[in-house]
């Protein structure tokens, strides 16, 4: 049984841990994804690179305000006890306090070569988007909060935003939560890849680049019964696109199940302000790290 629905389906609602989900044969499983053509892989990323470079999505996303960093910052010395981090990572929270009202309409993202107005968030919006678990559990408990700043990778490089600054029971620091929204994203000027491209996976999204811009790390999918991801690189002056595939799939039974791992991609020059591209969707990579750090841009 082909189970490319089960691949877009799994992709599509973001479950980048293990889904188990029966047992099938490898080959089937993957699409006869061990077939990795590099030729054909790198003419998918060409069209990708070359719709791009000079579009008008390329012009809207380098005026834009689009994260591609952690939208928090925790407090210094997080965490106290594996109690506060399982805390954290299942966004468990307590509010035990007030916390303000309608913020400013407004909010100015800075860089260095310029800045832009954007829409801010309420501090309970904000709240929600890092402690809105409700799992049995410990929890981390918030007294109050106040309007500040903090600095983010953006695709225009570092910038200075403004953010909600919580305060934390047990910790002399504030927990750090971007207050302002992403720009909309910019309409792809290339279609995705079409569903027989049987080597060419989605990814799960950008995790870091480094900050000398060399080394950019990823989220890419694979299967329990494989090698791990592999991903290709094109780079051009405009834009970086990388495409994702499975490493040396099983012919034999396995366990259906979607995964995800981290790829270390190191790139011939610094990113700077260029595009980095999946070559499977033709979209820009989401950042993907921290709970509730996806951006409402790719949501």
């Amino acid at each position: 049984m082909r189970t490319a629905q089960l691949r877009r389906s799994l992709v599509g609602l973001g479950l980048f841990v293990t889904a188990a989900v029966g047992v099938t044969a490898c080959g089937d499983k993957y699409d006869d994804a061990g077939t990795h053509d590099p030729a054909r892989t790198a003419e998918r990323a060409r069209q990708v690179s070359d719709a791009w470079e000079g579009s008008e999505a390329a012009r809207v996303w380098r005026e834009g305000y689009f994260p591609l960093g952690d939208p928090v910052r925790l407090p210094e010395g997080a965490f106290h006890s594996d109690a506060d981090k399982q805390a954290y990572q299942r966004q468990n929270f307590e509010l035990r306090g007030s916390l303000p009202g309608a913020p400013p309409k407004k909010g100015e993202v800075r860089w260095r070569g310029g800045s832009l107005a954007v829409p801010v968030v309420s501090a309970r919006a904000a709240y929600e988007k890092v402690g809105g678990g409700s799992i049995p559990g410990p929890r981390l408990t918030v007294t109050g909060a106040r309007l500040g700043e903090m600095t983010i990778h953006t695709s225009r490089g570092s910038a200075t935003v403004p953010a909600w600054h919580f305060t934390i029971k047990g910790y002399d620091t504030p927990l750090k939560r971007v207050a302002v929204v992403a720009s909309k994203l910019p309409k792809p000027p290339v279609k995705p890849a079409p569903d027989l491209t049987e080597d060419l996976w989605e990814l799960a999204g950008l995790d870091t680049v480094s900050r000398d811009g060399r080394t950019v790390v990823l989220r890419a999918h694979h299967g329990s019964c494989d090698d791990g991801p592999g991903v290709d690189v094109l780079e051009s002056a405009d834009n970086v696109v990388f495409s994702a595939w499975i490493r040396n799939p099983s012919d034999g039974p396995c366990t259906a199940d979607m995964r995800m791992k981290k790829v270390t991609v190191k790139l011939d020059r610094p990113v700077g302000d260029r595009v980095l591209l999946d070559g499977f969707t033709g979209r820009p990579v989401p950042y993907e790290g921290s709970p509730g750090s996806r951006s409402s841009s790719w949501s």
